[in-house]
């Protein structure tokens, strides 16, 4: 097959795998996070195993995330034009959820190949943004322009989610997200919150006690409508291979997509914490 004419670029809020981006060769432009005094380049400077074992250690300040400068946009741009590319598709994090989709599109503006550069906004995070990353990938690698390859994505992205349900209220708690007194309320309930991203925006879907009436009741809402492409979504749980046996036991026709795994990193880990259990979609 032919080089494709048109490079995919993101962020690594889209939890893309550094090591799938370089085999595929889609560019991951780094979002900064800050422990404390310390900042780091997600996946250059810090590893996901390293955000981790920070995120969790006693007494760990909880972490700040900011926006890949223009420049790093800017930086990314040239080198894909550099190595041969006609057209950029630029895909981000949600513009509501960050800064990020907002310094690409001033990078963009300020490119001598402005007109050739086509920016994305998501609306979603994580592994939701990751599938419609690799949608973009495959369109390219069909031979498909770089607008086309944008229609399909702005099609797509009302029909893309993550569903996800928490371990525990803590982290939420500790991000300013719900106030001490509601996570004080809900430890006592055994709360485990599903949320969504919907149009940028964090949804709670719902709010069931105990985790086996929470595991039911994300059952019945990835069940809702038919599903196109589905991957598993994971904060360190280590049961996400079980639970996408169970998965895959319930809905056949999740099991006939094989979706593989994710791990959740700085985008959303620092407000799920650890043991979350999830999936990104998208709809049919």
């Amino acid at each position: 097959m032919a080089k494709s004419t048109v490079a995919i670029i993101t962020d690594s809020a889209s939890d893309i795998p550094p090591d799938a981006a370089k085999r595929l060769g889609i560019t991951i432009v780094p979002v900064i996070v800050s422990f404390g005094s310390e900042s780091f380049k997600v996946n250059e400077e810090l590893s996901m195993d390293q955000f981790w074992k920070r995120l969790t250690a006693p007494g760990a300040p909880f972490p700040k995330t900011a926006a890949p400068p223009p420049a790093a946009f800017t930086a990314a741009y040239d080198r894909a034009f550099a190595g041969g590319a006609n057209e950029i598709v630029s895909v981000h994090v949600a513009s509501k959820l960050s800064a990020t989709f907002r310094n690409a599109e001033i990078a963009a503006a300020d490119h001598p190949q402005s007109k050739n550069i086509h920016l994305v906004d998501t609306a979603t995070a994580s592994a939701a943004e990751g599938l419609l990353v690799a949608r973009a990938y495959h369109r390219a690698a069909e031979g498909w322009k770089a607008p086309q390859i944008v229609a399909e994505l702005g099609e797509l992205i009302p029909k893309t989610h993550v569903i996800f349900f928490l371990d525990s209220l803590d982290y939420l708690k500790a991000g300013g997200r719900i106030s001490p007194a509601r996570a004080a309320i809900g430890g006592l309930l055994s709360v485990k919150p599903i949320i969504d991203i919907i149009d940028g925006e964090v949804v709670t879907l719902d709010k069931p006690r105990t985790t086996a009436k929470a595991r039911e009741r994300f059952m019945e809402l990835i069940g809702a409508s038919p599903i196109q492409e589905l991957t598993m979504l994971h904060s360190e749980a280590p049961d996400i291979e079980a639970f996408r046996d169970e998965v895959c036991a319930r809905f056949p026709e999740i099991a006939a997509l094989k979706p593989g795994i994710v791990r959740a990193g700085a985008a959303i880990g620092p407000h799920t914490g650890p043991k979350g259990l999830g999936v990104a979609l998208i709809r049919a």
